[in-house]
């Protein structure tokens, strides 16, 4: 007797990868966090370079922006057409 279809161990799993994946949002949370906190204290220290400090924070959030936006793409994937559950 089969306690678990092949159909829900990949479900439940993908689920399961869905949630690590969106974890990714963390510490990219984290890091702009940082590099914002940075740049307030860049800003403060040189006042006249306020463009420039801001021109190039905003490149590096947009960047650190990448691998969470990747891991909600990733967790939507697994979760809404998971491509493995056709192939069993």
């Amino acid at each position: 007797m089969e306690l678990v279809t092949p159909e829900a161990f990949v479900l439940g799993m993908s689920a399961i990868g869905a949630g690590f994946a969106v974890f990714t949002g963390v510490g990219t949370g984290i890091g702009q966090g940082m590099a914002a906190a940075k740049a307030a204290e860049a800003v403060s220290r040189q006042p006249e370079a306020r463009g420039a400090i801001l021109s190039t924070t905003l490149v590096t959030a947009a960047v650190a922006e990448t691998s969470a936006i990747y891991g909600f793409i990733i967790a939507l994937i697994l979760i809404v057409a998971n491509p493995l559950v056709g192939m069993l």
